[in-house]
């Protein structure tokens, strides 16, 4: 959503937005990742809360907790945010209801299995947004005219640029980059891997694809530029045409595709939220000796209170969006 609304309003260069979270991941699949994962192993590490007080001390691990609580909520905001707007353009859902369910939605899987669930569910959402862009991409630019009537219909000069396009551009390797190198919620990922092989792999893998898939988004919102020069807000591009300028058969795959993407990043929010209550606050701060049963709980009910947080936080901010959301706690 907010890649296709980068490429709507700033052309090409929304190229980074995603982009440079591959360019992070390649960093984080061959340092940092096999590195940390390593440490975990020797010191039966669980969290990274878990290593930064190995590294640091209580107080630092105590501190980024809260920290982190502060900020992921925000995140979580935003793509309950993108889920309303699909709904809603597709048919008519207000805002408060379309938060409620895709909060719900991921809520229920996320707090039945847990890290595992998350795995295989992010696994058929990968599968299901490459074959979802993969079909709609060379349609819409159809619709478009290809690339020499989007050229005619949309903004020359800077809009064609890769390296710089309105506020978009290389500068974003900046904000991202670093953002998933250490980013809590894959480092935890990270540490749940069979060994450092699987982490260079898996890691890798995330990066070729969001390198590959990153000209996607802007693409389409680049094309809708030129099908709907007057949207209300940039981030409508995609929705508006997967539901206006496609079959509905494809269009649907087609948004399926983009649920799936906010529904991958939102159960990940979760398992970063659950895991700092309940390991590095909990069991950290106030219940050293708690088994992990115990543990599991506290993660459940956290994941649970937290999704519900995220939702409320959704429906009462009024100018939120998984753009600005994410740019807020990367920046943090």
């Amino acid at each position: 959503m907010g890649a296709a609304g980068l490429g709507y309003r700033d052309g090409l260069a929304a190229w980074w937005w995603v982009g440079s979270a591959g360019m992070g991941s390649l960093v984080l699949a061959f340092t940092v990742g096999p590195r940390i994962w390593r440490i975990a192993r020797e010191r039966d590490l669980r969290t990274v809360g878990d290593f930064l007080e190995h590294r640091y001390g209580r107080a630092v691990r105590v501190a980024i907790a809260v920290l982190l609580w502060l900020g992921t909520l925000a995140i979580l905001a935003g793509q309950l945010i993108a889920m309303s707007r699909i709904l809603n353009v597709v048919a008519g859902v207000p805002k408060p209801v379309g938060c409620g369910v895709g909060g719900l939605i991921v809520i229920v899987y996320f707090t039945a299995g847990g890290l595992l669930t998350s795995a295989w569910v992010n696994l058929v959402q990968v599968i299901v947004k490459l074959i979802g862009f993969g079909v709609a991409l060379p349609l819409v630019l159809s619709r478009a005219g290809g690339l020499a009537g989007m050229a005619a219909a949309t903004p020359g000069g800077d809009y064609w640029s890769l390296w710089h396009g309105g506020a978009s551009g290389w500068n974003y390797l900046a904000l991202l980059a670093p953002a998933f190198i250490v980013s809590p919620g894959l480092l935890q990922k990270v540490y749940g891997a069979r060994d450092e092989r699987t982490v260079r792999i898996g890691v890798s893998g995330n990066a070729v694809v969001l390198l590959l898939f990153a000209c996607v988004p802007p693409l389409i919102g680049m094309a809708a530029r030129a099908l709907h020069p007057g949207l209300p807000s940039d981030e409508l591009a995609l929705p508006t045409v997967l539901t206006l300028d496609l079959p509905p058969l494809l269009g649907s795959l087609g948004l399926a595709a983009v649920v799936s993407a906010e529904a991958s990043s939102a159960d990940a929010i979760l398992f970063m939220l659950s895991t700092s209550l309940s390991q590095d606050l909990y069991r950290g701060l106030l219940r050293p000796k708690a088994t992990d049963a115990e543990i599991l709980r506290v993660a459940r009910v956290t994941a649970v209170v937290a999704g519900a947080l995220g939702v409320l936080l959704a429906i009462v901010s009024p100018t939120s969006s998984a753009r600005s959301a994410c740019s807020t706690c990367c920046w943090a």
